[in-house]
């Protein structure tokens, strides 16, 4: 498998469970035995304060927010959090300002990916997963034009799953810019077998996408809603083998692999074929 492969974790529509999975989902794989970094993209800061805490704005120390003004690497800013083999890239506040800084930028859809391509340390990791704001906006158009995958969280509700018709056109219009992004699949999220809805949300999207959506779903659980509270994983807040959201997650993790190792070695039936 390449090393490392970046996955941009996308959805229009907030409140779907996006960062508690992009959390959970990179600290399964890394209780798995894979190093992986997390990337906080979304100025509201809840991947970085969920992990870490909230990180203060210092004048004249430098941020994610100056990397991408600067087009510089980005390895000085990784971080420790306090499961094994699971870092992050905080946010701070100033990363408000990004999408109007970008505007006028030269290449300004490649700028993260130059960054990236400067900093040396993340050839250390297995996977890097970028946690986006709830928009097509020029931050997540550099996500998922530094991305070799795109992941789609989508709570089991109507109006979220009416939405991932926006996010693919939004996504497929950008096709010159990120020719080899690749779609990994729709997580379903919030998931209630005794709901209707849920049931409802679930038989449409599999006849809409088939493959496309998980297997696996996360249930309802208000744990991992309190978890980042106290800057915990589901794993640590849990603390048991049979919790609901350590199950969910560590299954969730399986299937991940299952797709990402199956797409990687179609890709390199092609090159060698090709070759």
């Amino acid at each position: 498998m390449r090393k490392p492969l970046v996955i941009s974790v996308v959805n229009h529509k907030g409140g779907v469970l996006k960062t508690t999975t992009t959390t959970n989902l990179g600290a399964a794989l890394a209780r798995k035995g894979y190093k992986v970094l997390l990337v906080d993209l979304d100025a509201q800061q809840n991947l970085t304060t969920g992990l870490i805490g909230t990180v203060q704005y210092q004048e004249g120390e430098l941020t994610l927010f100056d990397a991408l003004l600067d087009e510089t690497p980005v390895d000085h800013l990784i971080r420790e959090t306090s499961e094994k083999n699971l870092d992050i890239i905080p946010v701070t506040e100033d990363f408000a300002g990004a999408d109007i800084s970008l505007v006028s930028a030269v290449g300004r859809e490649s700028i993260l990916k130059n960054c990236f391509n400067q900093s040396k340390s993340l050839h250390n990791y297995d996977f890097i997963f970028l946690d986006n704001p709830p928009s097509i906006s020029l931050v997540v158009m550099n996500a998922l034009v530094v991305s070799d995958y795109f992941f789609v969280p989508c709570s089991s509700e109507y109006l979220p799953m009416m939405g991932l018709t926006l996010l693919g056109n939004s996504i497929g219009k950008m096709e010159k810019i990120a020719p080899n992004l690749k779609p990994l699949g729709v997580l379903l999220t919030m998931f209630s077998r005794n709901e209707r809805i849920c049931r409802q949300v679930e038989s449409a999207l599999r006849k809409e996408l088939g493959d496309m959506v998980f297997n696996s779903k996360v249930r309802v659980n208000t744990k991992a809603k309190a978890a980042p509270s106290v800057a915990k994983t589901i794993f640590q807040y849990e603390n048991s083998p049979k919790g609901r959201g350590t199950e969910d997650y560590l299954t969730v993790a399986d299937e991940f692999l299952e797709r990402i190792t199956a797409q990687e070695e179609a890709l390199n039936f092609k090159d060698v074929a090709n070759g």
